[in-house]
């Protein structure tokens, strides 16, 4: 099943365990509340919303961050898969999104990884901000590269 914002439902952990009915079925509510790219859609159209999409890749390659690759897709993200816990300079661990929200993203390969370290750049973003974090594998260690305001 395909969502309005062309997500594949059927692969989602949320869909499959029943947590979420998909935003064709629930009007643009999945999580309780209206989605913001359901709502761009909505109100834009399609083809407005693969401008924003265009604009926000732009958006995220402008930063030219050392080791991260050209980013070519932004995927509809659900927070709680992508909402980490980041430990601020003094130790207190704050997690920056919310679970029950949508957000555009995609995860690529640190360039510089070798076969004894492996990073990642998670990249995240809505109509508010763009979000770059780096980890290790298994999402381990994230670290906060850039949070930007839009």
């Amino acid at each position: 099943m395909k969502s309005i914002c062309d997500a594949n439902c059927e692969d989602c952990e949320l869909f499959k365990g029943n947590k979420c009915k998909g935003c064709k079925e629930t009007n643009g509510c999945p999580f309780g509340k209206k989605c913001w790219i359901a709502k761009y859609i909505e109100i834009g159209g399609k083809s407005k919303f693969e401008s924003l999409k265009k604009e926000l890749l732009c958006d995220f390659n402008s930063l030219n961050i050392d080791g991260m690759p050209k980013i070519e897709e932004l995927y509809p993200l659900h927070g709680e898969f992508v909402n980490m816990e980041y430990s601020l300079p003094n130790g207190e661990k704050i997690k920056l999104l919310n679970d029950n929200e949508a957000y555009l993203g995609n995860q690529v390969e640190c360039l510089f990884n070798n076969k004894d370290m492996k990073k990642y750049f998670g990249i995240l973003a809505n109509m508010n901000f763009l979000l770059v974090c780096e980890y290790g594998d298994n999402v381990s260690d994230p670290e906060i590269i850039v949070y930007k305001k839009r």
